[in-house]
């Protein structure tokens, strides 16, 4: 009840202090428009920011291929990028991760709406909580985005996804748009979500965005477990048990555009309530662990060209995060946990154009976390980090460069036990991009940059594991890549693409946990050294046949040779790391003529090791999966509306992501979406 009431307090606050940060731009807007005489308003659609040019424009997905797809989380959707590894932990509600170029999930920001999504605790973003209802675009970006005109943030990971929320847009005459979806399907899934926007002003615009889900998330499953000696150890099929979920997502926004400019701020709640099903193993099939998390945030940017060559973005965020999480599954550690995470983030990102082809930029990030928890001889820490990234660019016709340094400060409290040293590092990054031929077809393209990661506080401080003298965790990037696109006019194909790209990565002083003085007492320690070579490729194409018929593929590949060189006296010493695949790749194909649509979509992981030690009983087979979708649209007047039905898995195939985890079987999927 008391915390209920925080919360409560806590929105309140949050809404006052988001007309506090509107007030003024609304003010700015106000003073665009004459008052004493009759003005005639153009319609203004309110977009994203607007960026510069990138040397390597990531890879994307827009609203209408996610819409296509019909995934239901973020996480199934960044599957069908190259490069990547999602780690789930099974069903609707589990964890899903993900990991970019076998660097660790830790090495990979997520930014939503341009403004980092942080977990001071155990650095672990879950993609799960994030609908594609209400998304825009997913980009995601190795090294880093090569825009210099952005916060200091965005220069520190080693990989980026980028979510962008739906914008609102209107056609001239139109003041407000509403949607509204149901999904419902295998596992009890009942998904509905709304969304409404409206337009204010010639200038401003609000959106309002929720979403409920509801599911049992129990599904058949069969096991098998071989013995590398004995064959088969045994053979069990079952439902997964504990494996519900009740979650609420809230969003607001509020979009304007100002002379030369533009703002939003935008507020986030999510609530769930889940059962964590837990591991398989003989004998053990259910868990009865229980999971409550609640996430607050409520941030605003604004981007101004104050002169034709100096432009500012400002940067602000509170973040708040409760989880809970309760186990009696064993007498010897039940576990009754609350942990409180706090975050205050400020940026100012500075861009002057020097002349037509050279830009400067200079950006400064202040960001302040902390965490509380329930845990006796808890340290309680605080972490205060300033990050200062100098950047330059120069663009010619056939020809674009970039270069950054980021210089990272971290200083850590702590209220007991001892705190980490502080950290002051400078890290590099260079990106090129090369136009062989007058054409725009063709284009070659490279990248260098050096990155690190703090620990974590669950690395630094968690009770009789962590370690306070943790190193940073460094890797390094190298990339050579290039890009084919074209376009023709009046044939069949209407366009074609090709992108293939090498790197090489090295991940030193990799933070590990190693047993201390018995089984259940772990250290965190600086072991690791990882070396990491990999080919990602891109294909696709389209095909326009008699006008109304309209044919898309796409298709990736992976191939990664992520070997362990930590310790040469250790018998996996130059073996793949664990759950690292040294082949993946995925498929979607995509048919629409008049008002019906199918989709297709593949995704195959090679066979992987669920351990440092490349042996049979740690083997973990490959597995593939086919989805397929059929859809329709319907438009009476302003009413559109789209059914889509869905089959996933449609091989029945039971497999594993991680191990002991049991993925779904075929299941079914039906949506209905309003638009009006």
């Amino acid at each position: 009840m008391q915390f209920t009431e925080q919360i409560s307090s806590l929105i309140r606050g949050c809404f006052c202090l988001m007309g506090f940060i509107i007030w003024p731009f609304t003010f700015i807007t106000a003073q665009q428009t004459d008052t004493t005489t009759t003005q005639h308003l153009k319609e203004v659609s309110v977009t994203a920011p607007r960026s510069g040019k990138e040397i390597s424009p990531g890879q994307k997905m827009s609203e209408k291929e996610l819409s296509r797809l019909g995934t239901h989380s973020v996480a199934d959707a960044i599957r069908f990028f190259s490069g990547v590894q999602i780690k789930d932990y099974g069903g609707i509600g589990g964890l899903k991760t993900v990991d970019i170029r076998s660097m660790g999930s830790n090495h990979t920001g997520v930014f939503y709406d341009g403004i980092e999504l942080g977990n001071a605790q155990n650095g672990q973003v879950d993609l799960g909580k994030f609908s594609l209802d209400n998304m825009e675009e997913i980009a995601l970006y190795n090294g880093q985005k090569s825009n210099i005109f952005q916060p200091a943030k965005d220069f520190g990971s080693a990989g980026s996804i980028y979510l962008t929320s739906l914008k609102p847009k209107f056609a001239p005459g139109e003041k407000s748009h509403a949607k509204a979806t149901i999904k419902t399907g295998s596992f009890g899934l009942f998904n509905p979500s709304v969304l409404w926007q409206q337009k204010i002003s010639a200038h401003t615009a609000l959106s309002l965005s929720s979403e409920w889900i509801n599911a049992t998330g129990r599904y058949k499953y069969t096991y098998k477990k071989y013995d590398a000696q004995n064959g088969l150890a045994y053979d069990t099929s079952d439902y997964r048990r504990n494996s519900d979920i009740n979650a609420v997502r809230v969003e607001a926004g509020l979009n304007g555009t100002i002379k030369g400019g533009e703002w939003n701020t935008k507020i986030y709640y999510y609530e769930s309530a889940r059962g964590l099903p837990g591991f398989i193993v003989n004998n053990v099939f259910g868990h009865i662990d229980r999971l409550w998390d609640r996430s607050f945030f409520v941030q605003s940017s604004f981007r101004k060209e104050i002169t034709p060559r100096y432009s500012i973005l400002l940067n602000g965020k509170y973040a708040y995060d409760y989880t809970h999480y309760k186990t009696q599954d064993t007498a010897q550690f039940p576990a009754n946990n609350h942990y409180y995470q706090y975050e205050m983030y400020f940026s100012l990102a500075q861009q002057y154009a020097l002349t037509n082809w050279w830009t400067l930029s200079l950006s400064s990030d202040l960001q302040w976390n902390k965490l509380n928890a329930n845990l006796q001889h808890f340290s309680y820490p605080t972490r205060y980090t300033t990050l200062i990234a100098a950047a330059s660019a120069v663009n010619f016709k056939r020809f674009s460069a970039q270069a950054s340094l980021l210089g990272t400060l971290v200083n850590e409290t702590v209220k007991a036990n001892s705190a980490a040293p502080y950290q002051q590092k400078f890290t590099p990054a260079v990106f090129l991009s090369w136009q062989p031929f007058p054409t725009p077809d063709l284009k070659v393209r490279s990248f260098y940059k050096r990155i690190f990661r703090m620990p974590t506080f669950n690395d630094l401080y968690y009770t009789e594991i962590g370690n306070h003298l943790l190193k940073p965790e460094f890797a390094t990037q190298y990339d050579a890549g290039i890009t084919w696109n074209r376009t023709f006019t009046g044939k069949w194909l209407s366009a074609a693409g090709i992108e293939i790209d090498a790197y090489y990565n090295e991940v030193t002083d990799k933070i590990v946990a190693v047993p201390g003085q018995n089984q259940f007492i772990w250290t965190m320690m600086n072991l690791g050294k990882v070396k990491i070579k990999g080919i990602d490729a891109k294909i696709n194409g389209s095909w326009l046949v008699k006008q109304q018929l309209q044919l898309n593929a796409k298709a990736t590949y992976t191939f990664q040779q992520a070997l362990d060189y930590t310790d040469p006296k250790q018998g996996y010493y130059g073996q793949q790391i664990a759950y690292i695949p040294r082949h993946s790749g995925t498929l979607l194909l995509a048919a629409g003529y008049k008002s019906w649509e199918a989709n297709y979509s593949f995704i195959y992981t090679g066979e992987r090791y669920n351990g440092k030690d490349n042996a049979a009983d740690n083997y973990v087979p490959a597995w593939y999966t086919s989805d397929i979708s059929f859809g329709k649209q319907f438009q009476y007047k302003r009413i559109h509306v789209h059914v889509t039905a869905q089959v996933n898995n449609l091989a029945n195939q039971f497999y594993e992501i991680v191990q002991s985890y049991p993925m779904p079987g075929r299941n079914y999927r039906f949506i209905i979406a309003v638009n009006i």
